[in-house]
């Protein structure tokens, strides 16, 4: 500490007065606290009360790109499910917030440090009679920081706040991939339940025939109880998938983030064209990928983080000042003072903060070149697998094709007496199964177009959510649901 002194006259009341005057300012702009608790009940009673006919969620769905005449949707799709989603699910409430918190966190690291105001106040037993009794004192310690830490400090809080606010939009790809997953599964579902129904009406006059050919001794009790055996298969299989029906829903409705006896009353459409999904040609996918993973930008942004923070672990070498100016009235005499101080990091130059840093960077660069392979290969995966689905549905089609002209043959020869009723209700079952490959066929087609959209976090084929207005799923999620 470094003090140069000189006497020189001032009133110690004005120096008292100085110092209580920054007390009685900042008095009158304290915040209070104000609690804020949290309810389950009332929490559970909001939940209750979404509702995707909301006037609220209209408006919501106008100011992105609806027609205000068309609401509200008397038919959902997907992309109209992934308004929902983004507008009633919890969890993109959490990723802004915390986008929000980063923000603030931003905010905070541009302030500046404060100044220390310092006083005292003494009084002597006036053992020696000639002096005052009393001293007053007076000092402001002003803080300057060096080597560009500050701006250091921004930069690293920027970056973090830009990773936040690409959580917020993982988190609605996240999202939208639930929903188009649990969506694929329950019309699956559905199409099942159909199919199995009309397989089981063919099953049983498969079984009335044969039980009236076993009264009049034309088949035997081996054929009546195969086929009883496969009728009771079917109606097990037709149980399970109507069973089934109300659990696809609660996910359908958890991934929306609204009640299910809301979900129940939505009339669902299937619009995607599935003859393009089956046509769609994939290039450049680790490009795409590279470029529009919303994990590969946000690790680019925590590296970022972490170079700032190495430049000011390095910037600490350098020490901060502390200026301190101040005025003394002690026993008779009137001082003014200069001090100047600082850290004697100079000693040990922030080794190991440096070295931690540097350790943090070096962790840093492997975790993203993880995730660029990890990108890659999930890539590679994925358009393998549309590719296979691709084929498989291209195959299935042509079966269901060659099956259909074979019943159309089966119906004319049966129309000219050449077959009997069993024989034709056995072929009406060939084709029912035909039916069946081609709707698990179109399951696995859509669900693989699903994985590779989400792998690339981007659509592949044109979507309402990427055209209206000109906002992507990404810019949607930014926004709050007021705006």
């Amino acid at each position: 500490m470094i003090k140069c002194t000189k006497a020189f006259s001032k009133n110690v009341s004005f120096a008292a007065l100085t110092a209580c005057l920054p007390l009685l300012i900042t008095s009158c702009s304290f915040q209070k606290y104000t609690p804020k608790t949290i309810d389950p009940i009332a929490n559970a009673v909001k939940f209750d009360q979404k509702n995707p006919a909301s006037a609220p969620f209209q408006q919501y769905l106008v100011n992105n790109g609806y027609a205000a005449n068309s609401l509200p949707l008397q038919q959902w799709n997907v992309d109209d499910l992934t308004y929902c989603a983004l507008y009633f699910h919890p969890s993109l409430d959490v990723a802004r917030a915390q986008w929000r918190l980063a923000e603030s966190a931003e905010a905070s690291s541009a302030e500046k440090p404060v100044p220390i105001l310092n006083g005292h106040l003494a009084n002597s037993n006036r053992a020696n009679q000639d002096i005052s009794p009393f001293a007053f004192g007076l000092s402001i310690d002003i803080p300057i920081e060096t080597a560009n830490k500050r701006d250091i400090r921004i930069e690293n809080a920027r970056h973090l706040s830009q990773a936040a606010k690409l959580d917020v939009a993982q988190t609605a790809w996240q999202l939208r991939n639930l929903v188009a997953q649990s969506f694929n599964e329950y019309q699956f579902n559905l199409q099942q339940i159909n199919l199995l129904t009309d397989e089981e009406s063919r099953r049983q006059e498969i079984v009335a025939m044969y039980q009236n050919r076993v009264n009049v001794g034309a088949a035997s009790n081996i054929d009546l109880s195969i086929a009883k055996l496969q009728l009771q298969t079917t109606t097990s299989e037709l149980n399970t998938k109507k069973q089934n029906k109300l659990v696809l829903l609660a996910k359908l409705a958890n991934s929306l983030g609204l009640p299910l006896a809301k979900v129940e009353a939505m009339h669902f459409v299937v619009d995607t064209d599935i003859q393009k999904v089956a046509n769609l040609q994939t290039d450049n996918l680790q490009t795409a990928a590279l470029l529009n993973r919303l994990d590969i930008r946000i690790a680019l942004e925590r590296y970022a983080a972490v170079e700032a923070k190495l430049k000011l672990e390095i910037a600490k070498q350098y020490p901060n000042l502390v200026i301190s100016p101040g005025y003394a009235y002690e026993f008779g005499d009137k001082i003014w003072s200069l001090g100047l101080s600082g850290l004697l990091t100079l000693l040990n130059k922030n080794k190991l903060g440096i070295a931690a840093a540097t350790q943090l960077r070096e962790v840093e660069v492997a975790q993203f070149e993880a995730l660029q392979s990890k990108v890659i290969a999930e890539a590679s995966i994925a358009n393998a697998e549309l590719t296979q689905a691709q084929q498989v549905f291209i195959n299935q089609q042509k079966l269901r094709e060659k099956q259909q002209s074979n019943a159309q043959r089966m119906e004319r020869k049966f129309s000219a007496g050449e077959i009997d009723r069993l024989e034709l209700s056995f072929n009406k079952l060939e084709k029912i199964a035909s039916d069946k490959n081609v709707a698990l066929a179109q399951f696995q087609l859509l669900t693989a177009l699903t994985q590779l959209e989400n792998v690339l976090q981007k659509p592949l084929l044109s979507m309402k959510t990427q055209t209206k207005n000109n906002t992507s799923i990404e810019d949607l999620s930014f926004k709050k649901p007021a705006d």
